[in-house]
């Protein structure tokens, strides 16, 4: 992965609104792979009773995993919009723990890139949420 690739793909998640006020940190970039992720904040959380953070939220960061990791490519497009994202909830992602999201680029079309990503809290053993998802291709001239 070459530098310039790494700081596009950086680039493109600084330049989403929802991901700087969710707090989203890239933690890294590889071929067609990103991690992302962000705080426990009390402004995010679902149920006061429990303090477990808001299934949008979680839904939020995969969906910005996913497009990072479409971006980061290879054959990496010039642009990236979500076309479909399926998210299973698996278990409430514990209070007060960063949120984690994992995603990769499992197979690219000339229009579609198709991705697999894990949600996780501080036990990756335990996912929060995994989705799947097709993205657009926007390829340049």
């Amino acid at each position: 992965m070459t530098p310039e690739r790494i700081r596009i793909a950086r680039q493109f998640i600084a330049a989403i609104p929802h991901a700087r006020a969710l707090a989203m940190r890239v933690e890294s970039i590889g071929p067609g792979t990103a991690e992302i992720s962000m705080p426990w904040d009390a402004r995010l959380v679902g149920d006061p009773r429990t303090g477990v953070i808001a299934g949008g939220a979680v839904s939020a960061l995969m969906d910005t995993c996913g497009g990072a990791a479409v971006m980061s490519h290879p054959e990496a497009p010039q642009g990236t919009a979500t076309l479909d994202l399926r998210i299973d909830y698996m278990s409430p992602a514990t209070p007060g723990q960063r949120i984690r999201a994992r995603a990769e680029v499992y197979h690219l079309t000339r229009s579609v890139a198709f991705v697999r990503a894990t949600a996780t809290d501080d036990d990756p053993a335990r996912p929060v949420a995994t989705a799947t998802g097709a993205f657009t291709v926007e390829r340049g001239a």
